[in-house]
């Protein structure tokens, strides 16, 4: 799962950085609210922790322009422990849960895990469609009780997928998720990992079905 931070300490930002990777979660980093605002236009994000002091833009503007567009990713806000007032706006605002610092790691890894949940509607750390299981806290995939070795672009398309099943997913949301900062991505790059996944997944009853026009559905076949 992608997680946007924004946080302009940079120790916090980097402490924060190791531990949600070690976490097994793809976090992409920035200092500045403009930059925020930008990413979160152009890349697509499960969830945004956002630091309301930034040096630019206020987080709370990061925050009304997000829901003026009525984008629905989570968003944790990280206050100061004297910010009652922000606090309460940012709520108002759409912020989905706060956290004061200074703060225990475990304590936002925990509540970054229920808000992911809950904007998946998950019951539990896995996904289950036939018989593939996704764990998107773990990043691993299994298959018929068989771990998946995939590479990461394949795992983030997998798990997509799977978290969007049986809804489907369009090819530039599935883009978005595959784009890094700095990284180049060909026009046709979910076409070729969508083929390979549809070889990983040859014989399992478990298919990823092409909607012309529409995007790509992951499928158990009758």
């Amino acid at each position: 799962m992608n997680i946007l931070l924004v946080e302009d300490d940079p120790l916090l930002a980097q402490g924060l950085q190791q531990a949600l990777r070690q976490a097994e979660y793809s976090v992409v980093h920035t200092a500045q609210g403009e930059h925020a605002d930008g990413l979160l236009l152009a890349q697509e994000m499960d969830l945004m922790i956002l630091d309301l002091g930034l040096p630019d833009i206020d987080g709370l503007d990061v925050l009304r322009r997000l829901r003026a567009r009525k984008h629905r990713i989570p968003v944790l806000v990280l206050t100061a422990r004297d910010g009652i007032d922000q606090q309460v706006q940012a709520l108002d605002l759409g912020a989905d849960d706060y956290l004061e610092k200074p703060f225990d790691l475990r304590e936002l890894e925990a509540r970054v895990r229920a808000l992911l949940r809950r904007s998946y509607d998950l019951s539990s750390d896995e996904v289950c469609v036939g018989e593939l299981t996704v764990s998107p806290f773990h990043r691993t995939a299994t298959l018929q009780g068989q771990r998946l070795e995939l590479t990461a672009r394949e795992y983030e398309i997998l798990e997509a997928l799977a978290l969007s099943s049986p809804r489907v997913m369009t090819k530039a949301r599935l883009a978005q998720r595959l784009i890094k900062p700095g990284d180049e991505l060909g026009d046709n790059a979910v076409e070729v990992y969508i083929h390979r996944l549809r070889r990983r997944l040859s014989g399992s009853g478990v298919a990823i079905r092409t909607l012309r026009g529409a995007g790509y559905q992951l499928e158990v076949q009758a």
